[in-house]
């Protein structure tokens, strides 16, 4: 009686668990589909916050575009890989900007907006940690 009970119990169980695999190549699809909605852009994602800083992961695959504008924060850039990209000021002047896995830079505040295109044939990811 008590295996016929337990049986009874784990098959909403496994129901729900059955349903809830089901769902995932779906949204592994919907992702997959705003990834290349965004083909040529930027990723920017915020992995925590608060009221005096920003952690963020900055992914530019080769040829994708940062069209964010510069932060007037002072922030902490480490590389996590490297690679090239060109950065582009509103008066047209470029500047060419290697960074290396594994380099740690502080960055200024911008005191010009600018764009960054990654020019080289390697994905850039960068970890920023901006002071507000």
């Amino acid at each position: 009686m008590k295996n016929l009970l337990r049986t009874m119990m784990g098959l909403p169980v496994a129901a729900f668990v059955l349903v809830g695999m089901s769902t995932i190549p779906a949204m592994a699809q919907d992702k997959a589909k705003a990834a290349k909605a965004e083909t040529g852009k930027a990723t920017s994602t915020v992995l925590a916050e608060n009221e005096k800083v920003r952690v963020l992961e900055n992914r530019l695959r080769p040829g994708d575009v940062n069209e964010a504008p510069p932060s007037p924060f002072m922030r902490v850039v480490r590389v996590l890989k490297g690679g090239t990209f060109l950065r582009t000021y509103a008066d047209g002047k470029t500047e060419k900007i290697e960074w290396k896995t594994g380099e740690t830079s502080i960055v200024a505040p911008s005191a010009q907006p600018y764009t960054t295109k990654n020019v080289g044939k390697t994905e850039i990811v960068l970890y920023r940690v901006v002071l507000k």
